[in-house]
């Protein structure tokens, strides 16, 4: 059994994960970013889930949350599934979160970290990013920089498997009910990283399309580039990976 956060769990992949994860028998902790949302994971609590709160905008409640984790039981994984499709919360919910809570949480020995084929997309330049949502930020833009950071994660931490994966294009509410994807496909990726004793999901450094391995955007290796985002973020969040 493994002890799992999974970010973002109220709804679609994140909820999806969750469930099967405790059905298998791991001692899952859910995430709603505020306590309307996290009523509706009540179902799961229930069923023996732990529950935290906090809205991944705001930098205080992620510390609050990494402090409230760090002072139980050690995880064993973490699914950065939170994330978000527009507007202002983009930057801060797709990466800066997931940064904070990865420099934050040294513990975890496996990441997981959600991606998209939008990450192609993504333009290499730090230059005139938005980190705190002031404005709308740029989705593709996103999901290149946490695609960088699971593989920087890999290169500097040997004892982490850390990987990237791209769930499709799924029916949830992000996705919308035309989405052509398998729902069930995206999210047993994240499970079967976060858990499986199998070869392949004991690698690190990859980014992952229904459980066979992709190549990413070519800046996601570039280690020049993994550094300048990692400066880039500490200095952001005044916290060092």
């Amino acid at each position: 059994m493994s002890r799992i956060l999974v970010t973002g769990s109220a709804d679609g992949l994140g909820r999806a994960a969750a469930d099967s994860l405790l059905s298998a028998g791991h001692d899952v902790i859910v995430h709603a970013r505020n306590h309307e949302r996290a009523a509706g994971l009540d179902a799961l609590v229930g069923r023996g889930a732990h529950l935290v709160v906090g809205d991944f905008t705001d930098r205080d409640a992620l510390r609050h949350i990494a402090a409230e984790l760090n002072d139980t039981q050690p995880l064993d994984a973490v699914i950065h599934n939170a994330g978000v499709w527009s507007g202002r919360p983009v930057m801060p919910v797709n990466i800066i979160a997931p940064y904070l809570l990865t420099a934050l949480l040294p513990g975890p020995r496996r990441l997981v970290y959600l991606s998209s084929s939008s990450h192609f997309r993504g333009h290499p330049s730090l230059a005139g990013i938005d980190w705190r949502g002031e404005r709308a930020g740029s989705y593709s833009d996103s999901k290149l920089f946490v695609t960088t950071l699971a593989a920087a994660v890999a290169r500097l931490r040997p004892g982490t498997l850390s990987n990237a994966v791209d769930p499709g294009w799924v029916p949830t509410k992000m996705g919308g009910p035309g989405a052509p994807d398998d729902l069930e496909l995206g999210h047993r990726t994240q499970e079967w990283l976060a858990t499986s004793e199998e070869p392949q999901a004991l690698s690190t450094g990859g980014y992952w399309y229904h459980r066979q391995r992709q190549q990413p955007h070519r800046a996601v290796h570039d280690e020049a580039f993994q550094d300048r985002l990692l400066q880039t973020l500490a200095e952001e969040t005044d916290t060092a990976l």
